[in-house]
């Protein structure tokens, strides 16, 4: 397995790991600061360091909080950011302006986002989700669901 973004890549196959490449670097050119690049969930992920955010995630509180994730996979690449799924508003907003950037179908789980056609990956799009949630933002947006997860059981 994997210990650093650099040795993901080089695991991957040859024909992915230039487009892999690009969505890093996307992911990390638009990235807010303060989120840290690290591999979690046998992924490259970017995360809430535990220095900042000493809770961690209450799943796994011995991990830092998850953000936003990528992954090659058996049939594309895969982007899962959890602030999608936390905020409503930011999903929409996504389901919304995807059309206007890829001619392909919105492929999306809940916090996933898969890229199959390795050619229409709407990077300027991408880019754009990833500015839009902050470090601070985040870490708002993840309380005040857990709060209301609690509650709610």
């Amino acid at each position: 397995m994997p210990n650093t973004a650099e040795e993901y890549i080089q695991s991957l196959p040859e024909d992915r790991r230039e487009t892999f490449d690009k969505l890093r670097n996307t992911v990390k050119k638009n990235l807010p600061k303060g989120f840290e690049e690290t591999i979690q969930y046998k992924m490259i992920g970017y995360v809430v360091p535990k220095k900042t955010y000493p809770a961690g995630y209450h799943v796994t509180p011995e991990l830092a909080l998850p953000f936003l994730h990528i992954a090659s996979q058996k049939n594309g690449l895969a982007l899962y950011h959890m602030g999608i799924y936390a905020d409503l508003k930011l999903l929409k907003w996504f389901q919304t302006e995807y059309p206007k950037h890829c001619k392909t179908k919105l492929d999306m789980g809940k916090s996933c986002i898969r890229f199959k056609n390795l050619d229409e990956i709407p990077w300027r799009l991408i880019g754009e989700l990833v500015s839009k949630m902050s470090l601070k933002d985040w870490i708002q947006i993840y309380e005040k669901n857990i709060k209301k997860t609690k509650t709610t059981k």
